[in-house]
C-alpha cells in the first residue's frame, strides 16, 4: 500500500512539472522552442515514466510477499491447533493409564502370563558303580526337578523334588521320591527375605550350592551326609548387604525350625534322626518328636580381588542348637567353617569344617567332627591345541569323618577317603564324571576302594 501512494505521488509530481513548464513558456516563446530542449523534455519524461514502471512493479513483488507471508502464518496457526489437539489427546490417555493401573488386576489371568511366571529346572543323573569285592552295576537313576513360580512382584515360590531308582535288598528295585525343599519367599526390601516352609538349612554352603550336576564329584562329602540336615520345616530371614562399591558384600541368613528328633521319642544316641522331625507322626499325632523348634544361621563374606574378574574368597561361620529327644534332656548342636576360593575362571577351591555334639542317655556326650577340601582345575586354562582337552577338568577330594556313631554295632569309627577324578564337558551343562575313591576305615562295614561314574544333566 505504501508503494501504491509513492508511485501516485511521483505521478501527481510528473503532471504538475509538465503543467508548470507548459505555463511558463508563453506562446511565442513555445513557438521558439528548440529541437535540443524538446528532446531533454522528452528525455525527463521517459525518464519519469521507467523510474513509475519500477516502482509499480516493486510494489506488485511486495504484495506478493504479503500475500505469501499471511498464508504461512495462516499454516502456522494450523499446526498449532493440531499440536495443542494431539497434547490434549495424550494427557487423557495418561490419566485414562493412571486410572487403569489403580484399578484391580483382571480376572483370569491369560495363559501366556502364567507360562511368563513359571519356570522348572533341576538336574538328573545316572550312576555306574564298581566297589572293591562286589559286582560292577548301574547304581542308580536320579530325576530332581525344581519348580520355580512368581506370584507377584515380592512373592516366589520355589520347591525341589527328587525321585532315585535302586535296587532293593530282596530283589527287584526301589522307587523312592522325596520332597527336598519346598518354600514360599516374600522379598521385604533389596537387603531382606522372609522363606517359610521346608527349607534347605544354610549349614555351610554345601546344601544350598552342590545339588546334583553342581557337584564336581558324584557323592557328597562324608562329614555332609552324615553330620549335619540338609532340610528342616521352619522359617528363616536371608539377605546380603553391600559393603561400598568394590563387590564386597555380607550374606546371611537367620531360621527357626524343628530341627533333629528322635526316631523313636527315646534320647539313646542310636535314636538321633536328623532330618525327619516334621510335627506330625505317622500315626496322626499332632506333636514334635521333642519339646523346641531349634534355631540357627550363618555370616559370610564376600570379597573380589580388585580388578581381577573371577578371582575372590568367600569365608562363612554357621550354626544350629536346639534339643532333639522327646522329653526336651538332651541338646544338639552343630558348628561349620567353610571357604571357598577362586583364582580365575579355571580354578577353584571350597572346603568345609564340620563339629556336632549331642547328648543321649546311654552314650553320654557325643562328639563328631569331619572335614573335606575339594580343588579343580580346567584344563582349557593351560591353552593348549590339542582336540577334547579344553572340555576336561581335573577335581580332587579329601574328607574325613571322625568319631561317627553306629547305631547297628554301638561303636564308633573313623573313615578317611581321597578321591581323584575327572569331568568332562560336553556342554556346560551336560557332564561326564569319573572318580575313584580310596578308603581309609576302622568301620567293618565300610568299603574300601569304588570306582565311579555318572553322567549329569542340568537344566
Amino acid at each position: 500500500m505504501k508503494m501504491t501512494l509513492k508511485a501516485n505521488r511521483l505521478m501527481f509530481g510528473l503532471v504538475a512539472a509538465a503543467c508548470a513548464l507548459g505555463m511558463a513558456l508563453t506562446p511565442r516563446a513555445s513557438a521558439e522552442v528548440s529541437d535540443a530542449d524538446f528532446n531533454a523534455l522528452k528525455e525527463a519524461v521517459q525518464k519519469l515514466s521507467g523510474q513509475m514502471q519500477s516502482l509499480q512493479q516493486t510494489n506488485l513483488a511486495a504484495e506478493q510477499a504479503h500475500a505469501q507471508d499471511q498464508q504461512e502464518i495462516q499454516q502456522l496457526k494450523e499446526k498449532l491447533a493440531e499440536t495443542q489437539q494431539m497434547a490434549t489427546n495424550a494427557e487423557q490417555k495418561s490419566i485414562e493409564v493412571a486410572e487403569a493401573q489403580q484399578l484391580p488386576p483382571r480376572q483370569p489371568i491369560d495363559e501366556a502370563t502364567v507360562n511368563h511366571n513359571f519356570m522348572m529346572m533341576g538336574d538328573a543323573e545316572i550312576q555306574f558303580n564298581k566297589t572293591s569285592g562286589q559286582n560292577a552295576a548301574f547304581e542308580m537313576a536320579d530325576f530332581a526337578p525344581v519348580f520355580l513360580y512368581r506370584a507377584g512382584d515380592n512373592i516366589l515360590f520355589e520347591a525341589g523334588f527328587d525321585t532315585t531308582i535302586q535296587n532293593a535288598d530282596g530283589g527287584g528295585y526301589n522307587t523312592t521320591f522325596n520332597l527336598t525343599f519346598a518354600q514360599m519367599d516374600y522379598v521385604v526390601n533389596d537387603y531382606v527375605t522372609f522363606a517359610g516352609g521346608e527349607l534347605l538349612l544354610p549349614l555351610g554352603t554345601y546344601s544350598l550350592r552342590s545339588a546334583g550336576w553342581l557337584n564336581k564329584i558324584p557323592d557328597d562329602p562324608l562329614a555332609v551326609d552324615a553330620l549335619l540336615p540338609g532340610s528342616g520345616v521352619g522359617a528363616e530371614l536371608l539377605g546380603a548387604v553391600p559393603l561400598g562399591e568394590d563387590g564386597k558384600f555380607i550374606n546371611y541368613a537367620v531360621f527357626g525350625v524343628n530341627g533333629p528328633g528322635s526316631a523313636d521319642g527315646t534320647g539313646t544316641a542310636g535314636a538321633l534322626d536328623l532330618g525327619g522331625n516334621v510335627g506330625t507322626t505317622s500315626s496322626g499325632v499332632n506333636a514334635n518328636l521333642h519339646t523346641d523348634p531349634s534355631g540357627g544361621g550363618r555370616v559370610g563374606l564376600f570379597v573380589p580381588f580388585p580388578y581381577k574378574p573371577h578371582y575372590d574368597v568367600e569365608v562363612g561361620v554357621s550354626g544350629q542348637s536346639g534339643q532333639w529327644d522327646n522329653a526336651g534332656n538332651y541338646l544338639w548342636t552343630a558348628g561349620v567353617l567353610d571357604a571357598a576360593l577362586h583364582l580365575g575362571p579355571n580354578f577353584e577351591t571350597k572346603g568345609e569344617f564340620i563339629e556336632t555334639q549331642y547328648g543321649s542317655s546311654d552314650m553320654g556326650l557325643v562328639r563328631q567332627q569331619g572335614w573335606y577340601v575339594q580343588s579343580g582345575y580346567k584344563l582349557a586354562g593351560l591353552n593348549l591345541e590339542i582336540p577334547f582337552v579344553n572340555n576336561l577338568e581335573i577335581v580332587g577330594r579329601y574328607d574325613t569323618l571322625l568319631n561317627a556313631y553306629d547305631s547297628g554295632s554301638g561303636s564308633f569309627y573313623n573313615t578317611r577317603r581321597t578321591s581323584v577324578g575327572y569331568i568332562y564337558y560336553f556342554t556346560s551343562t551336560l557332564l561326564f564324571e569319573g572318580d575313584y575313591e580310596f578308603y581309609e576305615s576302622n568301620d567293618p562295614g565300610q568299603f574300601s576302594n569304588q570306582l565311579m561314574f555318572q553322567l549329569s544333566l542340568g537344566f
